[in-house]
């Protein structure tokens, strides 16, 4: 096979897999608005408070299910999608990432998560949905309900740092366990949430979709940012 043949072929696959991303991507925006309009049409509201008393106990309301450690638990795995925590990861990891001479995918999970912030706080503003008022909240809030904030950010911060870290390691094994350990994250920082009282479930839901798709979105322009460098490796293979 010549090279010229070699480099026709790793470019159409990349094209490929970038275009399988952007239809995954649309499909997740739509599920997102279609949950919305679910949402705002009551049509969630018999699951949301199912699943909101589901982790209370039935005969005090303000009591979370399962012991003080579980509670003192969930606070902990909360705090993993919160403004702190994600800002000194995102802050260390770029400043990794720049050192290694890969600025471009530091500026890449900049303007992921930069960007993604002013998302989720214009999707609040314009959804303003007010938070669960069934059970008492374990933990502090400011803003408004719908996207829930911790569950965009995680899954935007954990999943984009996941592909990122992903295309430096060889073997499908070693990169399908380094994404599934970011998306257990994820879901434990939304189950808490819900746990905790401080959101319904589809603000969880809903957080998950579009964080998902907005990390998508930068995987897709983090792959084609370094597309020369791919085509490069297989030249020289």
């Amino acid at each position: 096979m010549t090279i010229r043949r070699q480099v026709r072929q790793s470019a159409a696959v990349l094209s490929n897999r970038i275009l399988l991303a952007f239809l995954i991507l649309a499909g997740l925006t739509w599920t997102f608005f279609s949950l919305a309009d679910a949402v705002f049409e009551n049509e969630t509201d018999t699951f949301d408070t199912l699943v909101v008393l589901a982790f209370r106990n039935p005969a005090d309301l303000s009591d979370p299910f399962g012991p003080i450690w579980v509670e003192e638990m969930a606070r902990d795995i909360t705090g993993l999608g919160g403004l702190a925590v994600l800002s000194l990861l995102v802050i260390v990891s770029a400043g990794f990432l720049w050192l290694r001479a890969q600025r471009r995918l530091a500026v890449v999970l900049i303007s992921a998560v930069a960007t993604g912030t002013a998302l989720s706080q214009f999707l609040k503003f314009g959804f303003d949905r007010a938070r669960p008022d069934l059970v008492s909240q374990e933990a502090a809030v400011y803003t408004a309900s719908f996207p829930s904030g911790h569950s965009m950010m995680a899954a935007i911060v954990y999943l984009t740092l996941a592909v990122l870290l992903a295309r430096t390691l060889h073997g499908k094994v070693a990169k399908a366990y380094v994404i599934a350990v970011a998306t257990l994250v994820v879901i434990a920082v939304g189950i808490s949430r819900v746990y905790l009282g401080v959101h319904w479930p589809t603000d969880v839901l809903a957080g998950w979709i579009i964080g998902a798709a907005w990390a998508l979105l930068f995987g897709i322009v983090a792959k084609w940012l370094t597309r020369d460098d791919r085509l490069a490796t297989d030249m020289a293979d």
